[in-house]
């Protein structure tokens, strides 16, 4: 099974803060693959359980009007996220975004959690996916033992802001790019979902300079990101999915492949370009992820 086929895609997902009204009711309108209902950093801890009260009401406007996937962010520390949990494994919740892993056995302590809610609330156990953020050195260094956690992983992304301050750096391209790409291997290797971009969330002042982020994230093996700002939801949507072009050269590269197995050749050339194994299969998961996509719209086009 390939990843395209297991996981759904979510080239963008937008955060929502639980407690400011006036995002979730536009939430719907912002064309995001995902919402995340957010109760970690957008939520002052007066207000969290306001916030938490708050979860189901979202969860069903959301699934009442709108054509996103619903995610939950939860807390660290672990009282927190033990109460957040309870408010957000409910019928309608896709899946969690777990912060500041720490470790594969973090994830699988969540997971039994999340596992006994589904079972007492009668929803299929293991259904709500887990998206896991990494956002400091130690738990990195831990990273293809935290992407191998529990099936219930999807993806695993790197919090930049936590982690650019954990190290004392600046969360900037170049600062974030070794981490970053750490994440993509640990994943890629798990076959599960790299989120995020080489940059930082944080900035979306410069709509023409993050599209060429994600467009090199994508180029770096991401998939999707979260982001702040819904003017960043349509840069997302269109830099994780490929062209019409590479679409077209995708099927042109496998339909030669398949001429040139009908005639005992392994590999063949086109513009000059030897065509060989690796860059068949790349076509090949390429078209995978046009059709996901695609079916993603028509499922939500009905």
């Amino acid at each position: 099974m390939t990843m395209q086929q297991k996981f759904p895609v979510w080239r963008s997902a937008l955060f929502v803060p639980a407690n400011v009204e006036r995002f979730v009711a536009k939430a719907v309108e912002r064309g995001a693959d995902a919402l995340i209902i957010d109760l970690e950093d957008s939520v002052p801890l007066a207000e969290k359980d306001a916030a938490r009260a708050l979860v189901p009401g979202i969860v069903k406007r959301f699934r009442d009007t709108g054509k996103s996937d619903v995610m939950v962010r939860i807390n660290q520390p672990l009282e927190l996220a033990v109460r957040d949990l309870e408010a957000a494994v409910i019928p309608g919740v896709d899946a969690i975004k777990i912060t500041k892993v720490e470790g594969a056995e973090h994830l699988r302590l969540l997971d039994e959690m999340a596992t006994r809610l589904e079972i007492d609330r009668g929803l299929p156990p293991g259904k709500i996916w887990f998206v896991g953020l990494i956002e400091a050195p130690g738990p990195l260094a831990r990273a293809h033992d935290i992407a191998r956690s529990t099936p219930r992983l999807a993806g695993i992304s790197l919090g930049a802001e936590d982690y650019a301050t954990a190290i004392g750096a600046k969360p900037t391209e170049e600062t974030l790019l070794m981490p970053k790409q750490q994440v993509v291997q640990a994943a890629r290797a798990a076959g599960i979902m790299p989120l995020g971009t080489i940059g930082s969330v944080a900035d979306f002042g410069d709509l023409e300079g993050y599209a060429r982020i994600v467009r090199r994230s994508a180029d770096f093996g991401f998939v999707g990101s979260a982001c702040i700002h819904p003017s960043l939801v349509p840069i997302l949507n269109a830099g994780f999915s490929p062209s019409a072009k590479e679409i077209s050269d995708a099927e042109r590269i496998v339909t030669l492949n398949n001429q040139a197995a009908a005639e005992g050749r392994a590999s063949f050339a086109i513009d000059g370009k030897m065509i060989d194994i690796p860059i068949v299969q790349r076509a090949e998961a390429l078209l995978e992820r046009a059709k996901a996509i695609a079916e993603r719209g028509r499922a939500i086009s009905r």
